[in-house]
């Protein structure tokens, strides 16, 4: 782009070195004190090639947002690491308590195995919500294009419904319908039931905004266009980087609480009064 613009060239170590001025401010920013509380955190991975002792290997970045109490959403830092591996995530809850995180009450995560008892074993008062967009997602991966549809809107009544008992109704439907041609997703389902179902217990000002990971998902998003023009990065430290900065840019972007911000907390003010004090 340089040579192209302005006519002249400069070496791929130049401009490494150019970059590292924003070390001490990554180093600084994935160190910095966290809030006390939070009422939300989406936790997920996204998967980078980075080259290591000569060879190419995919890594997982571990990403955590958290929605604090005043309805602001804030990243709250990147880990690297070769896979997404419950333990892993165990280190990673434990640096956001040294940070200085004394409670959260929701999490939302996705399906990996092992993941809920990491979140107990650090925030033992954490409700845990499955994504029910992933758990859609994975059962539609069994079911042929031409069911996928009625199968989905069979789904929504069961996700969509008011109440945890008119779910429950509507699932032993959807089993009933579907369990004998596509046992599998029926099972998962069933499973699952209990971490898909938690947002029930709650209002529906707070279920919008906690059923899904569908926000971090959309951040992981702007990730991948930041780092579209690079296939492999050379190092863990490269690819941070360039993840520290595309989250400077996001994070310009959150000046506002979450929408209906109001109902919500005034919501959680009444459900969480003793965690609160």
């Amino acid at each position: 782009l340089l040579s192209e613009m302005y006519g002249f060239e400069i070496s791929a170590s130049l401009i490494s070195k150019i970059t590292d001025r924003i070390l001490p401010k990554l180093s600084e920013w994935q160190e910095r004190p966290l809030k006390e509380r939070y009422f939300l955190l989406w936790i997920d991975c996204i998967f980078y090639k980075i080259r290591e002792e000569g060879q190419v290997k995919s890594k997982a970045v571990y990403v955590v947002i958290g929605l604090d109490l005043e309805g602001y959403k804030e990243i709250l830092g990147f880990w690297v690491n070769g896979v997404e591996t419950s333990r892993f995530w165990l280190g990673v809850l434990n640096d956001l308590r040294v940070r200085g995180v004394k409670d959260v009450f929701i999490f939302s995560i996705d399906g990996l195995l092992g993941l809920d008892k990491a979140i107990e074993a650090v925030f033992p008062k954490a409700d845990i919500q499955r994504c029910v967009v992933h758990q859609i997602r994975n059962s539609l991966r069994y079911v042929s294009w031409k069911e996928r549809k009625e199968l989905s809107r069979d789904l929504k009544k069961v996700y969509g419904a008011g109440t945890l008992d008119r779910a429950e109704r509507e699932f032993d439907a959807f089993s009933a319908k579907w369990g004998k041609k596509y046992p599998h997703v029926v099972k998962s389902w069933q499973v699952n039931w209990e971490a898909l179902t938690t947002f029930f217990r709650y209002p529906i000002e707070i279920r919008r905004v906690m059923y899904t990971t569908n926000i971090i998902e959309s951040v992981n998003s702007k990730f991948r266009k930041a780092t579209a023009g690079r296939r492999v990065f050379p190092t863990d430290e490269a690819l941070l980087k360039c993840l520290y900065m595309a989250a400077v840019e996001v994070e310009r972007k959150w000046s506002r609480p979450i929408r209906d911000w109001p109902s919500v907390y005034a919501q959680i003010a009444i459900l969480f009064e003793e965690r609160l004090k």
